[in-house]
Formats: C-alpha cells, sequence, structure tokens
C-alpha cells in the first residue's frame, strides 16, 4: 500500500514539475543546463519513474524560481504544514503578468505582514537532508 502511495507521489511530483517548466517556457534540455542534472534523469522525474534526491529538487527550484519547499512536499520529504507560507510566495514567484521588481517587492510587502522571512536554501536542505535520514534508519 506505502509502495503504490509512494508512486502516486512521484508521479504526481513529475507532472507539477512539467507544469511549473511549461509556464517557464523551457524545455527539458534548458532545465537540464541550468540545474546540472541530466537531461534523460530529469525526463525519468517528469515521467514518474525516479524519485529526486533533495539536492536535486533544489537544483530544480531554483533553475524553475519556485520554492523547494513546495516540491519537498510534493515529493513527500516535508510534510504540508511544514511549507506554510511558501504557496502565496510561489503564486508570486509564477505570475507571468509581473515584473521581476514587482514580483521582488510583493514578496517583502508579503514576508512583513506574516512575519516570516525566507529560509536559506542551505537550511531548508539540512532540515530536508535530516528528514530522510530519520526515514533510513
Amino acid at each position: 500500500m506505502a509502495k503504490l502511495s509512494m508512486q502516486k507521489t512521484v508521479e504526481g511530483l513529475g507532472d507539477y514539475l512539467r507544469e511549473q517548466r511549461g509556464q517557464a517556457q523551457m524545455s527539458l534540455r534548458q532545465l537540464a543546463e541550468l540545474t546540472d542534472v541530466s537531461n534523460p534523469y530529469l525526463s525519468q522525474i517528469e515521467r514518474g519513474l525516479r524519485r529526486p534526491s533533495a539536492e536535486v529538487l533544489q537544483q530544480i527550484a531554483k533553475a524553475l524560481r519556485i520554492s523547494a519547499e513546495s516540491l519537498y512536499v510534493r515529493a513527500g520529504i516535508l510534510d504540508a504544514d511544514e511549507s506554510g507560507a511558501r504557496m502565496v510566495e510561489d503564486a508570486i514567484a509564477l505570475d507571468p503578468r509581473l515584473t521581476e521588481r514587482q514580483k521582488t517587492a510583493l514578496l517583502d510587502i508579503y514576508r512583513s505582514f506574516v512575519g516570516t522571512d525566507e529560509a536559506s536554501d542551505t537550511e531548508l536542505a539540512a532540515t530536508v537532508t535530516e528528514a530522510n535520514q530519520e526515514e533510513t534508519t
């Protein structure tokens, strides 16, 4: 049962990544170049054949300009409750009608209202790595 659930999670992640890549108007080859991840491996992730590591997800998130946390949640690494306000931040970052300057301003204003600071990618990767190690033990 858990194996079937994990397969659905991996497939859902792949669909989400394909959708985000499409919104970013980026080819698979371009994403591979930006992430230093091979084109075939990215294709396998998008087709739901592979479950990427937290490090690969972080590279993909950076290239697609989305939060790594949202990918960790979709990959089943983090609980949805831990992602918090990242959905709002993702929506701002992905809106094609906004300029980069507008996105930055909106994110700054949003964070000031909710009283959160953006966690550094290094801190987030460390948290996810710890969670992965706990799962394997």
